[in-house]
């Protein structure tokens, strides 16, 4: 694990002013403290409002966390060096009757390819960034500062949102190492928002920030027992996030609960105008996301099934029957349940053989990545394209190139053009037509259908080819029997016991309120989430924090 210096010399600080031994149990029954790996928005906004603990108090106790598991996790790739001093500001600002918001003083750890203007890196896990100044905050950090959410630090992904190798690992880059998840020992995170996945699992943080082009926020939640909300693409903006495709990306939260990560979409959705594709937003104001937390919402719903897009592998036996019990769960909840609401023949053969998707990610790529290099302060490895990237990578012994191929970047090099060429719309035109109409928004316009339900396994694909809404939840567990399956190398966990799977709510754009709702409903019926705990749970609790600061001088908080 990777942690700059002045990361190291932060921790150094903290250590100093926090060394008196652990010990007090604050995480027994009748504490008066929220335990971190189930605390939420609410309990924490409710201490901080009544003084039993400080913003201070909280960053001390996550980075305390953090320094408990990164070395066998490998999590976190950067603390925020000002987070202290942040958090003492956001105290004061309280303490003198102002608060921006309900996140206000509240930890939150952002994926390493989301730009900030501060003493951290934005690498995409690659040495080819380390180093690279923003001019600004990308559009998602400025609107969390603006909330009062501190930014506690950056958390490892796999390289470049997995958009480099077809040979390498989820949750592995250069500059970060290996990610594992907390459910079993060596478990394969899943990616590409690898680290977010894991700190939110086990209240590394409040919650986290990760992105997706395809999967990357719904399948790292899914396999951390999270809640995931993957936004309509522009519904969350991409200014100065490292890119794949404009087409396809958004920026979303990765929670504990619903309610959690309405909290954290509430704080970050909105217009940009440093990313065009968010003025297409139909509200002048996002909906209210938290409101919609109903418990009844799924009463008279039409709630719809593309039972051709599930694939039924002896691996899935266990998610499929969760997947059956859910529905069921889903009915007595008050919806009406219309089953085999298919895409057509056409796409589903595209979505299975096509090469469509690949084109549009591809000749994005190439455009994209050079429109951000070109947006960056300062260049210290001198690269300006793919081009440039390539040949660094592999030549950066660091980069372990190449055992980790560049097959990605290849293959999108010798596609020959990029997205403004004739032939990159063709096969957009192709995504839209497969997704759409002859897709997932057929299947809801057809049926009469409020949204479709599938295994999160199978929901992320047919989604990020129109760029339209998901929301994962918890749905359960594989069973304690379960065979150990590995990935490719042999290094990871892919299916064994106890490893989480989630369901999914999918809606057309711009739906975030309703899918919201619908998975409130669903996760206030079952509480999936606490039914199985993580192998590995960092030890600290605020109150441990707390006490300390009775004893030593509370060097870090506002007079």
């Amino acid at each position: 694990m990777y942690l700059v210096p002045r990361i190291i010399s932060l921790l150094l600080f903290i250590h100093l002013a926090l060394s008196a031994p652990l010990g007090l149990n604050t995480t027994s029954a009748g504490s008066k403290y929220p335990r971190l790996i189930d605390a939420t928005t609410e309990e924490l906004e409710t201490g901080l409002e009544s003084g039993l603990f400080t913003s201070v108090d909280l960053v001390n106790a996550y980075i305390s966390r953090i320094q408990e598991v990164n070395s066998t996790l490998n999590v976190v790739t950067e603390l925020n060096p000002d987070a202290l001093s942040i958090a003492a500001q956001l105290d004061a600002e309280r303490a003198n009757g102002t608060t921006r918001g309900p996140l206000h003083g509240m930890p939150i750890l952002i994926k390493g390819n989301i730009g900030t203007n501060d003493k951290m890196s934005t690498t995409a896990g690659s040495y080819a960034l380390l180093g690279a100044l923003l001019p600004t905050d990308s559009g998602v950090a400025a609107k969390l500062r603006a909330a009062g959410v501190i930014i506690l630090g950056k958390t490892n992904l796999s390289q470049w949102a997995n958009f480099r190798s077809n040979n390498s690992t989820n949750g592995w880059s250069a500059y970060g190492g290996q990610t594992f998840g907390a459910y079993i020992p060596q478990q394969d995170p899943s990616g590409s928002s690898s680290g977010s996945g894991v700190a939110s699992s086990i209240g590394l943080a409040l919650a986290s920030l990760g992105t997706e082009t395809s999967g990357s926020i719904l399948s790292p939640s899914e396999v951390n027992n999270l809640v995931g909300i993957k936004p309509t693409v522009g519904l969350t903006s991409r200014a100065l996030v490292v890119p794949i495709s404009e087409h396809q990306d958004t920026v979303g939260p990765m929670a504990r609960t619903v309610r959690d990560a309405a909290y954290l979409l509430q704080a970050i959705a909105g217009k940009d105008p440093d990313d065009n594709y968010t003025l297409a937003q139909p509200f002048d104001t996002p909906p209210d996301y938290v409101g919609s937390c109903n418990y009844s919402s799924l009463r008279g719903k039409r709630i719809g099934i593309p039972r051709n897009v599930i694939v039924a592998d002896p691996s899935e036996a266990a998610v499929l029957a969760a997947f059956e019990s859910a529905i069921q769960t889903i009915k007595r909840a008050g919806a009406t349940i219309i089953d085999n609401t298919n895409i057509t023949a056409f796409a589903l053969d595209q979505y299975n053989n096509g090469n469509s998707s690949i084109i549009v990610l591809d000749a994005d790529f190439v455009s994209d990545l050079t429109n951000y290099l070109s947006k960056l302060a300062t260049n210290p490895r001198n690269v300006h394209d793919l081009l440039d990237v390539r040949r660094f990578t592999q030549s950066f012994s660091l980069e372990d190139y190449p055992d980790r191929d560049t097959g990605v970047w290849d293959e999108a090099l010798d596609l020959g053009f990029n997205n403004s060429s004739p032939e990159f719309w063709v096969a957009y035109q192709n995504n839209l037509r497969v997704a759409g109409p002859e897709g997932i928004l057929g299947a809801l316009t057809n049926n009469s259908l409020d949204a479709l339900i599938l295994p999160t396994d199978f929901s992320p694909g047919l989604p990020a080819f129109i760029g339209t809404p998901v929301v994962t939840v918890p749905m359960g567990f594989y069973p304690a029997n379960t065979t150990i399956q590995r990935n490719r190398r042999g290094t990871l966990v892919e299916v064994g016991p106890n490893l989480p799977f989630g369901l999914s709510f999918i809606g057309p754009a711009w739906s975030e309120a309703s899918l919201i709702s619908y998975a409130y409903a669903y996760e206030q019926r079952t509480m999936v989430r606490n039914q199985v705990q993580p192998y590995l749970v960092p030890k600290t609790e605020i109150g441990d924090v707390v006490r300390k600061s009775a004893v030593f001088v509370p060097i870090f908080k506002s007079s």
